[in-house]
């Protein structure tokens, strides 16, 4: 997980409210990194093709036709903290 950027963590509760439903910004994470995909058209209502915002993607993204390059056109939010 890349941590040279200056930004904030959040725990998997505080990801988990922005899910596309009661707020209006779309978070989801990958690698440990959180991503804002609030202005996709992909991810409205926080839904695209059966993944869910709100959470961390890094396993589903095995399944994807895509690869992780996607997230680049994205901006960074904060990163992932760890329950432990």
């Amino acid at each position: 997980m890349e941590e040279s950027l200056d930004l904030p963590r959040y725990t998997v509760g505080k990801l988990a409210l922005r899910n596309g439903q009661d707020k209006p910004e779309i978070w989801v994470a990958y690698q440990g990194i959180i991503y804002d995909v609030s202005a996709s058209r992909l991810w409205w209502k926080g839904s695209h093709y059966g993944h869910w915002a709100g959470q961390d993607l890094t396993e589903e993204l095995q399944e994807a036709p895509h690869g992780a390059a996607v997230f680049e056109k994205f901006p960074k939010i904060g990163y992932l903290k760890s329950d432990f």
